[in-house]
């Protein structure tokens, strides 16, 4: 049998967390996974009920953390040098950048066989300056030179890696998009739309927008909010927006609503019939996609969003930002409505029509489900990964 020893950043909610869970779960029988994340940042909520949820109980390295702090770095790298020594790993896996630049160091300092990397978005626009940008991409692009194989998640992310930022060359990538288990999304839905809408207290003709994610710079909520007011004013119907997460913007966003004269409504501050809800994080996002009407999403960068997947699952149309891997996420015109990133007109414009014509909701919702079951099944995820695995094991004698 052979020994896998899979890093991640850390357990919060989103796609990286559900695809490391699928993969130590369901990889085929000859491969036994030891999965390990660091610390879960205080802003993002636990996603421990996933992991469990599968009977997985993860290895915490303590001081691998969100922020980058060169004594915790190093006290991290030294903590996954040790266990890579004492589980004698043939694949080191890792997935998103801290894991993958500690994760990789410390398997190359101990010679591991195989050393595959999977990039869950990227950090070489939108986040840091110039300088720090291209600090970043010299490490990558030398880790990716030690690295075995490098997975990314879409088309599009393959061709910013290797042809805009030079990080490999395009043979060294794999395509793998992410896998859910999606099922929960179209089971019971008309009793979930109940309980959610019951407890948001919305009446049968509002129309609920959400926007599900990490209240920080890159996912661009004051973009959404912009465009929300305008589309509140255009449509004249009865229309909320639903901002489901949390982090350290929270109050920015309040105090933006307040500028665009929107009411709004916090789990501090109860509001039923506010413009905006902060409803902070929703571990039953099935429950909540049931509930709304719409889903957006306004990022600057992204890897595989995964609410756009979830949101198709659930037959939600979509409104959202190009970024990143999303035009491979969605079906343009048919199953979501794009525009470009800075442009609130279009974007504003695109949820107003939806927010105003239930048929045209109906259409881009009918594709979708069909679309990400074919795509995106957590089966197809790890059916994929174990083939490339064997592929790598082969070529190296093992």
């Amino acid at each position: 049998m052979y020994r896998v020893f899979r890093l991640i950043n850390r357990f919060n909610l989103g796609g990286p967390t559900f695809n490391v869970t699928y993969l130590t779960k369901f990889l085929s029988p000859e491969f036994e996974t030891l999965l390990a994340g660091g610390v879960k940042d205080e802003s993002e909520a636990s996603s421990e009920h996933i992991t469990s949820e599968y009977g997985l109980k993860p290895l915490i390295i303590e001081n691998m953390k969100r922020s980058i702090n060169p004594a915790n770095d190093i006290a991290a790298y030294n903590s996954i040098k040790k266990v890579i020594k004492e589980y004698k790993p043939h694949i080191v896996h890792t997935h998103a950048s801290k894991a993958g630049s500690l994760g990789r160091m410390a398997a190359i300092s101990c010679k591991v066989p195989i050393i595959v990397h999977t990039y869950h978005g990227h950090v070489f626009h939108s986040y840091f300056n110039n300088v720090q940008t291209s600090v970043y991409k010299n490490i990558e692009r030398y880790l990716g030179s030690k690295s075995t194989a490098l997975i990314a998640l879409s088309e599009q992310q393959k061709h910013e890696l290797s042809e805009i930022h030079k990080i490999a060359p395009a043979d060294k990538f794999q395509i793998i998009p992410l896998g859910f288990d999606l099922k929960r999304f179209w089971t019971g839905t008309d009793e979930k739309r109940r309980i959610f809408r019951t407890k948001h207290q919305l009446d049968d003709d509002t129309v609920a927008i959400g926007i599900m994610g990490r209240l920080v710079p890159i996912k661009n909520h004051a973009f959404f909010l912009d465009a929300f007011k305008i589309a509140l004013e255009k449509a004249h119907t009865n229309v909320k927006a639903f901002i489901i997460g949390d982090g350290e913007l929270k109050q920015s966003l309040v105090n933006q609503c307040i500028k665009n004269g929107l009411t709004y409504s916090t789990i501090e501050n109860p509001n039923p019939v506010a413009n905006v809800i902060f409803t902070s994080w929703i571990t039953d996002t099935d429950t909540a996609m049931a509930g709304l009407d719409i889903i957006a999403l306004s990022s600057l960068n992204e890897g595989t969003p995964v609410s756009l997947i979830e949101a198709q699952a659930a037959g939600k149309p979509i409104v959202s930002t190009i970024a990143g891997g999303i035009e491979n996420v969605v079906i343009p015109n048919k199953t979501a409505l794009l525009s470009p990133q800075k442009d609130l007109t279009l974007f504003s414009d695109n949820l107003c029509k939806l927010v105003i014509d239930s048929k045209l909701r109906s259409e881009l919702s009918i594709e979708g489900r069909a679309f990400v079951a074919k795509n995106f099944s957590y089966n197809t995820l790890a059916e994929n990964t174990s083939n490339l695995y064997k592929k790598l094991l082969m070529n190296k004698g093992l």
